[in-house]
Order: C-alpha cells, then structure tokens, then sequence
C-alpha cells in the first residue's frame, strides 16, 4: 500500500467514525411517513417510518434505541442505487434490514442482526433504500426476497 493510499484510508475512515463517536445518546424521532409491504401472497403490512434522508440522520440512524415498534421502523433514502453497508454500532436492539431496489422490491433481507456488531451488513448489489425494523419482523410476516415495498421514493404510493 503507498503512503498515498494508506492515507486516504486513514482519512476516510477517521471521518466516518467521528459523528458515530461522538454521538452518545437516540437522535431525535425523526419525521414519519408511511411504508407498506406487499407480500408474496398480497398481504398488506401497514408501517410508520421515521425517514433518514441527511447523511447525519443516516450515520445515527436507530443508534441507543432500546426498541423498535412493531408497525414502525427507520427508511435510509439512499437518493439514488448504490451499495449499502449497514453496521450495528451502538446500536442496542436488534435489528431486521431489508435491502430496497429502485423498484421498490426487496433485493436482500439481513435478520437479526448483532447488537453493537462491527460487522458489515451488506445490500449484496445497489439498492435505493434500507428499512431496518425490529428483528423478526421479516420471520414473522413472511417477508421475503422480491416482496413489494411501496413508498413515495419509489413512485407507489402506499
């Protein structure tokens, strides 16, 4: 690796984990809008969604949570298609995240996911959005790959 490189890395990496650091307790709720999830079998599962649309919104995202409400959850609006890789730090609760495509259909689903993991948690491919909500939600609703999200970001409206 050059001088150059293992800088850059440096760099890029200290300047993600400087809101992260810094943040030591729940951003406030953020604005709700509605999310529903249209299944396999064209079951309607009805969401209220905090909306994380600044890029410090999404790097606090559910961070110090202690839950998450059954109908309720937070949507990353990415803007645009791009890889997303997700992490658990300082995040208290479990945690299901569905991958969005453009579309609005699931393009991946993680369960489960590891209180305060460092892990990355990847979208496997670009996707618009992700909808993290409690964990086993997707299990209990028989969400599944290709299921149908509709929300203003994608076009549909719920």
């Amino acid at each position: 690796m050059t001088r150059r490189s293992l800088f850059a890395a440096l760099l890029a990496g200290s300047l993600l984990a400087l809101p992260a650091a810094a943040q030591t307790g729940p951003q406030p709720e953020l604005p709700k809008e509605q999310l529903v999830i249209v299944t396999h079998d064209g079951t309607r599962h009805v969401f209220a969604v905090e909306m994380a649309l600044t890029m410090d919104q999404q790097v606090t995202g559910l961070m110090f949570r202690t839950s998450v409400p059954a109908d309720g959850g937070m949507l990353f609006d990415w803007g645009t298609p791009r890889e997303s890789q997700m992490w658990m730090r300082n995040t208290v609760s479990s945690l299901d995240m569905l991958f969005i495509n453009a579309d609005g259909s699931i393009r991946s689903i993680a369960e489960h996911t590891v209180p305060q993991s460092l892990a990355v948690i990847d979208s496997r491919g670009p996707v618009r959005a992700t909808l993290e909500v409690a964990a086993g939600t997707a299990e209990a609703l028989d969400i599944r790959v290709g299921d149908k999200v509709l929300q203003r970001i994608f076009g549909t409206a719920p």
